[in-house]
């Protein structure tokens, strides 16, 4: 019956919990938000100011006593206070049009692949005392297939390369598992950092995170453009420190960006050799799907594809992929709850 009463007040929600952006689907309406993980805090009493786009445009912009960060570090909880009051920030805002100050919804929520039990917890913990009344877990490789709709419950091979903020999760799955997984610590954020420290290297130029994520967007690929591309970066030169602003082009972003590219085709090479023959007969039918919005690098499908000799794809809506796959969980529960991960499940269905 308190089930019923909460269920009532309460829409069942989907996360994507990622280190550069959360999205949250609502079941029975979709995604109804995507904004950036950030939160701004005043040092001095400890208050919230903003969460999400609100906060995001203060990154970089702040007194001292005021700090913009991002909560979760390559995938994981960093400050558990914080990402709690985010997580109640964006439950609350799912349920802002509903009379309802008895909402606890049922959440699912996508985690890292090869994370330990304790961030693990650290995530259904933060999920729980920001009004959760259920936590379910799945790891995001496996929601992610989930969301582009591949057989992962048939006996047939499907591999995924999700390369998002913090993380890149490669997956091998087969009868509603993780054959083979690996999770490298290296994905749209180290992208960021190799073009500052191109830069301040090359140039002698400091570079903001914001500038060097727009140039990355704009310019950012593996291979040779038939039409090379140019970008203006501007920042602190420091030499003189003074403003300075140059002019990058294509090429020069792939210089910076070659190691951290190599690593993540190293790691999906390695997936596909540890994968057992008959899986890599399926996946060589099928194709590598690429998610997430480190995939949308310019070329990067094309050079998996050079290295593993396995035709790959991009996925419809990458950056949505993981959310989607929270999503369908959420709407089929009972037939798909085997995916999910380290916590309790209860038997009674979604109502």
């Amino acid at each position: 019956m308190l089930n019923k009463f909460f269920s009532y007040f309460s829409h069942d929600i989907g996360i994507d919990l990622g280190t550069a952006n959360t999205l949250v689907y609502v079941r029975g309406k979709g995604i109804v938000i995507n904004e950036p993980s950030v939160v701004a805090v005043n040092q001095k009493t400890g208050q919230i100011l903003a969460i999400g786009t609100d906060a995001k445009k203060m990154v970089g912009r702040t007194p001292a006593y005021i700090t913009a960060t991002r909560p979760l570090v390559q995938g994981v909880v960093s400050d558990f206070e914080v990402t709690e009051e985010m997580l109640r920030f964006f439950i609350k805002k799912v349920h802002q049009k509903t009379s309802a100050p008895f909402a606890r919804p049922r959440i699912v929520i996508g985690i890292p692949s090869e994370i330990t039990e304790v961030e693990r917890r650290a995530v259904e913990d933060a999920a729980k005392n920001a009004g959760a009344r259920e936590v379910y877990l799945v790891e995001e490789p496996m929601a992610a297939a989930i969301g582009v709709r591949l057989p992962i419950q048939e006996a047939i091979g499907s591999m995924i390369v999700d390369i998002g903020g913090g993380t890149t999760d490669i997956a091998v799955i087969s009868l509603g598992g993780i054959v083979v997984s690996k999770n490298i610590r290296v994905a749209g954020d180290k992208f960021n950092e190799d073009i500052i420290r191109f830069v301040r290297d090359e140039y002698k130029l400091l570079l903001g995170e914001r500038t060097a994520e727009n140039i990355k967007i704009a310019i950012g690929s593996v291979y040779e453009l038939a039409e090379p591309l140019e970008a203006r970066a501007r920042g602190r030169d420091l030499i003189t420190g003074l403003p300075k602003e140059i002019i990058l082009d294509d090429s020069e972003i792939r210089r910076a960006l070659r190691h951290s590219i190599t690593t993540i085709v190293n790691a999906v090479k390695t997936a596909v050799e540890e994968t057992p023959p008959e899986l890599i007969a399926d996946i060589m039918q099928k194709g590598i799907v690429l998610v997430g919005g480190g995939g949308l690098l310019r070329g990067l499908d094309r050079l998996l594809q050079e290295e593993t000799k396995i035709f790959v794809h991009i996925a419809e809506d990458p950056l949505t992929a993981v959310v989607r796959g929270t999503g369908i969980i959420l709407e089929d529960l009972d037939s798909l709850k085997g995916v999910l991960v380290g916590i309790e499940r209860e038997k009674s269905p979604i109502i």
